[in-house]
């Protein structure tokens, strides 16, 4: 997670959408850079609105915006995948000797089994009131088209940002059966609506 004071803005790190490229070319310019452990520098929308957002505003007097990058689903659950095949990978987190069939398969299962258990996007993103008045992400923007978040970064900080290639999952074969595809398209279908409603 960034915060960019001056700015009035915060950014929060979905994992698998490249979140470490974005901190290592802005962590410089953020007055907040929370990097480790991983459960706080992957701080969820629900958190950020219930503990730190409050805190920013107070302090500063303003609202911030609060940004964040998704992920078309199937694809994210691929990076997770192919991310759980490195060698050190805990034994009971890796997906080494599976296919990408298998994993999502088990991710669809209730309880997912370790090495599945990779939460959801739109768990992450979603506020858990939002009929209640909690309020989600205020810009929401797909991975696949970073570049349009970079240009939303450089005209909000004022300056040019080149994001290095890091903690890129390794490459692998995600295909899926018929069968997995549509019973992924069941289980993750919040995630597939959030997506869908970003804008093209």
């Amino acid at each position: 997670m960034l915060v960019f004071w001056e700015e009035r803005l915060a950014f929060l790190a979905t994992p698998k959408t490249g979140s470490t490229a974005i901190a290592a070319a802005l962590e410089s310019l953020a007055a907040v850079s929370i990097q480790r452990p991983p459960l706080l520098k992957h701080t969820t929308v629900h958190r950020y609105r219930r503990f730190i957002g409050p805190y920013l505003e107070a302090a500063s007097k303003a609202e911030f915006t609060l940004v964040a990058l998704m992920r078309e689903p199937k694809d994210w659950l691929g990076s997770w995948y192919r991310y759980r095949q490195r060698d050190r990978t805990l034994p009971e987190q890796s997906t080494k000797g599976m296919s990408f069939d298998a994993f999502v398969q088990a991710w669809c299962q209730d309880p997912r089994p370790e090495f599945a258990n990779v939460g959801s996007q739109a768990r992450f993103l979603r506020p858990r009131k939002e009929n209640g008045g909690e309020k989600g992400v205020d810009r929401l923007f797909r991975y696949e088209e970073i570049d349009r978040f970079v240009q939303f970064l450089e005209d909000r900080l004022g300056c040019e940002i080149i994001l290095p290639r890091l903690n890129v999952s390794p490459p692998g074969a995600t295909e899926l059966s018929a069968e997995t595809e549509a019973l992924l398209r069941k289980v993750a279908a919040e995630d597939f609506a959030l997506y869908q409603s970003l804008e093209g």
